[in-house]
């Protein structure tokens, strides 16, 4: 190939590139102060209500994603279950596994005593390392009122 050539191909390269423009790019999250840290990390629940092992699958990456974006030091996440969602915190569950190493990047896991109760289960019956507490839901209404940020996906 000669220079000429060469230096034809480039100058079209270059026309392509003006022609489609600069690539777009996902705007910048506004961060509220104080910033997230260490010392003054978010706080999120998460609401896991449902048996659906798809739906069940995006909460768990919801908290992933989470982590990803604020850094692991910088928040703290607990998944709070109840009602139909309790069926995936049980060891038999079809995302037990998933819970398991979640446990070990510190995503908490709380199941609900109520749930469990009237459906007949024991807290021998969660993946080991969850946690429960008597009503999932008042865990969440008494996190929140300490600051915690509760999404229902």
């Amino acid at each position: 190939m000669t220079a000429h050539v060469f230096a034809k191909g480039l100058a079209l390269l270059g026309t392509l590139v003006v022609l489609a423009g600069p690539a777009a790019h996902a705007g910048e999250t506004e961060l509220a102060d104080p910033p997230p840290g260490f010392d003054t990390p978010r706080r999120i629940i998460l609401q896991l209500t449902t048996d659906d092992e798809r739906q069940a699958n995006s909460i768990l990456w919801n908290a992933i994603n989470l982590q990803k974006f604020y850094g692991i030091d910088n928040v703290e996440l607990a998944i709070v279950a109840y009602g139909r969602g309790m069926d995936m915190l049980y060891a038999d569950s079809p995302v037990a596994d998933r819970i398991a190493s979640q446990l070990k990047y510190g995503i908490e896991y709380v199941a609900c005593g109520n749930t469990m109760e009237t459906t007949g289960h024991a807290p021998d019956d969660l993946v080991p390392g969850v946690d429960w507490v008597q009503a999932g839901i008042a865990e969440i209404v008494e996190r929140q009122l300490k600051g915690w940020v509760t999404i229902a996906p």
